[in-house]
């Protein structure tokens, strides 16, 4: 068995909630979890839209880390 070591130099990742509280919670977690691989935030891209039948707000963003 062969491991190899290769380390992360960008990362996107996406995320989608109804919500905005759940979205932050959900990007802070990541956050999170990325700085054990030595990954900081770069750029967050967000955007809402709203469900034409329901009238409810649906959002999403994309967060680019990069490693230092």
């Amino acid at each position: 068995m062969e491991f190899s070591l290769e380390r992360i130099d960008d990362k996107v990742e996406f995320f989608e909630s109804f919500s905005l509280e759940d979205l932050e919670k959900k990007i802070q977690v990541q956050i999170d979890n990325n700085r054990a691989l030595m990954l900081h935030v770069h750029h967050v891209q967000h955007q809402v839209l709203t469900n034409e039948k329901t009238g409810r707000p649906y959002y999403s963003a994309v967060v680019h880390f990069k490693a230092k």
